[in-house]
Formats: C-alpha cells, structure tokens, sequence
C-alpha cells in the first residue's frame, strides 16, 4: 500500500478548530487509497469520521479496515465509530420529494445525526400531491432546520419555507427526465425560491445539506 503522505493529509484538528471533524470523499479516490484513510483513522474514536460517496468498492475497502464501522449502501456512507453521539441542539427534519431522492436524502439525514443532532426522514412528500407535505405541519414547525431533496421541477423547498418560521435547507437532487438537466433545472429553481429562508446546495449534495442543517441546529 503507497505511503498515506503520498495522496492525503488529513486535516486530523478540523474538529477542534471549527466543531466538526473532516470528511472523506470517496468519489474519485481508488479502494487502496480509501482503505489507506480509513487506517490512520482507526485509532481515532473522539470524533466521528464520515465516508462519503461510497461506491461498493470504497465500501468494502473501508469494512476491510473498519468492519464495525456503520454503512448505508443506499446514502453511500460510512461512519467510524459506528455508534451515533448523543444528540443535542435543536431537531433537523429531511424531507424526500419522492422516492427517488432517498439516497440524497439520507446521506443528509445520517450526517446530521452523526454531527450530534436528532434527525428525522419524511419520505414521498412532493408537490404532486400537497396533502401529503401538509400531514407533516407539525413536525415541520418543531424543526430548527429543515432539509428538503428534490429534483424534477424543484418546487417542494419554495412550499415548506412558506409554511414554518426555520431555516430550509434546498438540495436539489439530480432526478427528473431530460429537460430536468441532471438536478441543474431544480437547482435553478431553488435558487430562485420566491419564499425566504431558503439556502440552496449542490446538486445531489447530501452531505454538505446535512451539515449546513447541522450547523442551523446546534445548541445555542
């Protein structure tokens, strides 16, 4: 295996400096250098490590190295330590659009749960069908934050952040047919939410929603 100096430098204080520990994205890394990451960081149980854009052969090489550590195939995330931290700060509620956005989805929901905030999934809640998004008010107005992933026409942030007074995280996901653009027509959308409140993320980034909710949500 190449010497770990030779394709990373962990940033190992992250945590320290600004509260939340690094991230490894794994998209674009070889197994032997995700494997070689996940090494320097077994030793290392203060603070949780998050995989990112697992592939099953980033998953295996991490579990090769790691086999206690969690993971969610669908999120394409792994976690060391596998136990979540206690929970503290205010709640952050993920919304799905439709099913198709689930692993966008739960990639935001674990990595708020693994930076220390209780976090729930709702699930199939688009605007094909409002009554569905409204069955959840409640909830939505017990959130500090709210993620909400969509793709197709974009619309579910600009309804939630006219309904609750929290922040609302928009992850436009790359779902939808082909004038959806690959997540770029929902993007656009997000951007351009008439509602205020309303902070947009990359396409299909989970992650970086996930923490931004995080963030909302920590104790005050």
């Amino acid at each position: 295996m190449a010497d770990l100096s030779s394709y990373a430098d962990l940033d190992l204080d992250r945590a320290g400096r600004r509260g939340y520990p690094e991230a490894v994205y794994c998209a674009g890394k070889s197994p032997a250098q995700v494997a070689g990451i996940a090494a320097a960081l077994a030793g290392r149980t203060g603070t949780v490590a998050l995989f990112t854009r697992a592939a099953p052969a980033h998953a295996a090489a991490v579990l090769g190295v790691l086999p206690s550590a969690f993971h969610d195939p669908e999120a394409g995330l792994l976690a060391w330590p596998p136990a979540v931290p206690p929970a503290s700060g205010g709640r952050v509620l993920v919304l799905a659009a439709g099913t198709s956005d689930l692993p966008y989805a739960r990639e935001a929901l674990l990595t708020a749960r693994y930076l220390g905030r209780e976090a729930s999934l709702a699930v199939d809640v688009g605007v094909a069908g409002l009554h569905r998004v409204l069955a959840h008010l409640e909830d939505l107005r017990a959130a500090r934050a709210i993620v909400v992933a969509a793709g197709m026409d974009g619309a579910l942030p600009s309804v939630v952040a006219g309904l609750v007074s929290a922040p609302v995280v928009a992850l436009p996901t790359s779902v939808g047919y082909g004038a959806a653009f690959e997540g770029l027509a929902a993007l656009l959308a997000m951007l351009n939410a008439c509602a205020p409140g309303v902070a947009v993320v990359n396409i299909d980034n989970g992650y970086g929603a996930g923490h931004l909710a995080a963030q909302i949500a920590a104790p005050r």
